[in-house]
């Protein structure tokens, strides 16, 4: 069972500053935050135990229950969450999240924002503690320590600028006014200035006590995402500042060696996956140490409970997310992709014997069908299956979530050169291609020109109630769109690549009808619940 430094040594010094916090009479009122008198760190091991609980919130907005994934995916084309036999309505919020008509008091509408700002706040906190001295370091580590910090804040915006737009930034731990909101584009010149003055004070080390920390690569690779959604952010494209940004991290992978396409995708996301040369910054998991029971449970939240028993699981699974079947039906049947991210076809026990329906008795097979977002049987729709589910998990997994891989970084380089009318796009996708068609070396090639074409994706309602036909050929570079997608399916992304292709709110696909998203649903509103304890916010446009 994996037990990382970066959790271990979190669990500890959140243990050790809670002794001093009870001594100095100080009061913590959540995980991670870190409180201390005269608290000095003097080891690289101390350093980084310390910086850990600023990025406890990541793991929290990006995994819990209505987290960043799922606002990210259910909304989406890839994913849906319908009815099913034993719930999975829950006050209609999936089918909101599908339908796109979230209101602002939907709990998935909360979470991102109220743990996303949990995250700047324990940088500002820790920031302050330095600056007052009740976190002794000094010279060279204090320089670098703040830099970290202040990059590691800015990767919060990153979730705030793309969700919600128009956001308060909030620097200073000691000022108790109200703050004042800021724009989408000041929020995003405010994260590329954060990154690009303290980049180079970012370690270069990528494992070790530097693992799940942001380091040079990873502010880069962040700084590249940032640039590459420019457009759709402020209304001015950055791609030659992307191309920069995503030739750093290139160059130094190729002259270092320590970052890498894997040459298996899977190995990526197995259980033991933090020693993969391909991930670049991860979210570390470990079922023991990780205490929360909604942190990174896909196996229970996609799988039908009769799946216990092909894995031996501790807990039953709930069954509820799929992948919308018009999605699986853009793959070609050779791309290994299909079947390593998905789990399809005829069911077995961890024995190897034929599992079977507790309805009615047949052989349990998962079908590449779903009647409809209200209706659906507890084996309909292929299943999330990306993420290796190790025999005997309990309701947590222990596989590190990479929310940067190299593969990203290649992909995010073809775009830009493709945007911008430069040459190469085709070569690059070509590389992250290849390992997923090793029976079909040919089929892995594809050219700049194709990538421009139109997306291959049967686009239109598809559900019991309707039927219609809107294709994808009229999607600007929608083969590319589709690249991503078949590469970072499951990954929380899917919304935002949608956005800047052009295909969220002018498309429909399975019980999600044009008619029902406005193009004010590229944004999020702002929660109702931060709208009435700061009087200086205003609801964004259409809310």
């Amino acid at each position: 069972m994996k037990k990382n430094i970066y959790i271990k040594g979190l669990c500890a010094v959140i243990l050790f500053l809670g002794i001093l916090t009870s001594c100095t009479e100080l009061l913590d009122d959540s995980y991670g935050n870190v409180i201390g008198s005269q608290y000095s760190p003097e080891t690289d091991a101390d350093i980084s135990f310390l910086v850990n609980a600023a990025y406890v919130p990541w793991r929290e907005t990006m995994l819990l229950w209505n987290g960043v994934v799922r606002g990210q995916q259910n909304c989406g084309d890839q994913d849906v969450t319908p009815a099913r036999p034993n719930g999975w309505v829950d006050g209609g919020i999936y089918k909101r999240w599908h339908q796109h008509t979230w209101t602002v008091e939907d709990n998935s509408v909360w979470e991102p924002w109220n743990r996303t700002y949990n995250g700047v706040t324990t940088c500002n906190r820790l920031l302050s503690q330095i600056d007052d001295g009740s976190i002794g370091v000094e010279g060279e580590t204090k320089i670098n320590l703040i830099s970290e910090l202040k990059v590691l804040r800015a990767s919060y915006y990153y979730i705030l600028v793309d969700f919600y737009g128009n956001v308060p930034i909030v620097t200073d731990y000691r000022n108790v006014e109200l703050p004042q909101q800021s724009s989408r584009v000041e929020v995003f010149n405010f994260i590329v200035k954060e990154i690009t003055d303290n980049i180079d004070n970012l370690s270069e080390e990528s494992r070790g006590y530097f693992y799940g920390r942001i380091n040079k690569w990873a502010a880069y690779t962040f700084l590249s995402k940032i640039y590459l959604n420019a457009e759709v952010w402020t209304g001015n494209e950055h791609w030659d500042d992307c191309i920069d940004a995503c030739d750093k991290v290139i160059a130094f992978a190729e002259n270092s060696g320590e970052y890498a396409l894997e040459e298996n995708q899977k190995n990526v996301f197995i259980t033991e996956n933090e020693n993969s040369k391909e991930i670049i910054y991860a979210l570390p998991e470990d079922e023991v140490y990780v205490e929360d029971w909604n942190a990174f449970d896909f196996h229970l939240n996609t799988l039908a409970s009769e799946n216990q028993k092909t894995y031996n699981f501790t807990n039953a699974p709930w069954g509820g997310v799929c992948a919308i079947p018009q999605f699986i039906d853009s793959f070609d049947p050779e791309d290994i992709r299909l079947k390593e991210n998905y789990i399809f076809g005829q069911q077995y026990w961890y024995s190897g014997d034929t599992l079977y329906r507790s309805d009615n008795g047949e052989p349990m097979v998962y079908v590449n069908s779903v009647p409809s977002i209200d209706e659906s049987s507890m084996y309909d729709g292929y299943r999330w299956g990306k993420f290796e589910y190790a025999i005997g998990s309990t309701n947590r997994l222990s596989n590190d979530w990479p929310l940067l891989r190299y593969a990203d970084v290649l992909m995010m380089k073809a775009e830009s050169l493709m945007r911008s009318g430069k040459a190469g796009a085709g070569e690059l996708v070509t590389k992250v291609r290849t390992r997923a068609f090793k029976n079909n070396p040919a089929k892995a090639t594809v050219t700049d020109a194709e990538l421009e074409a139109g997306s291959v994706y049967d686009y239109g309602r598809r559900d019991s109630y309707k039927t219609t036909h809107e294709g994808g050929a009229d999607i600007q570079y929608g083969r590319f769109l589709d690249e991503l997608g078949w590469e970072f399916c499951q990954e929380g992304r899917r919304r935002q690549d949608m956005i800047r292709f052009g295909a969220f709110t002018t498309k429909s696909w399975f019980s999600h009808d044009v008619s029902t998203s406005s193009a004010n649903r590229a944004i999020y509103p702002i929660p109702n619940q931060a709208l009435l304890t700061n009087s200086n916010l205003s609801q964004n446009p259409g809310y």
